[in-house]
């Protein structure tokens, strides 16, 4: 069970790291085309934002605790920071990588609930997995 809890708390810290990638490049998008942009990366931070609090639950379900620092929580991301202003290019890019690696870290903390009989988590977490699908395929879409 405790590589359950450290897989579902490395899962609730990687999606937060996300969705806070996603939520900065909405801010921070530009160009021509700026209003599509602005309004497909809220589309995505928004959908992700609501998948946090029942991530939480889920560690907490499980008797494992959320970090109380952002330092704290920011060690278990597998997401990786972006401290430049990207151009739109650039940020559909790197969130169609992290998209990928997000389905990796759900997929890993998926067959660790299945053996655990952890079927609740499985499941929720075979809907967040399908969402980064979607979130790539949208991603993908737009930039062709």
């Amino acid at each position: 069970m405790d590589q359950l809890i450290e897989l579902t708390k490395i899962g609730f810290g990687s999606t937060f790291a996300f969705y806070i990638k996603v939520h900065s490049f909405h801010w921070n998008v530009e160009g021509p085309d700026f209003y599509e942009f602005h309004k497909l990366f809220q589309k995505i931070y928004e959908e992700v934002y609501d998948a946090v609090d029942p991530y939480a639950e889920n560690v907490r379900k499980l008797g494992g605790y959320i970090p109380t620092s952002y330092h704290n929580l920011s060690m278990l991301t597998k997401i990786e920071d972006e401290n430049r202003v990207l151009n739109k290019e650039a940020m559909i890019e790197e969130l169609i990588v992290d998209s990928q690696r997000m389905q990796i870290i759900l997929k890993k903390n998926y067959d660790a609930a299945e053996q655990e009989g952890q079927h609740g988590l499985s499941n929720f977490l075979a809907e967040r997995m399908d969402a980064h699908r979607k979130h790539e395929w949208f991603l993908r879409a737009s930039i062709k």
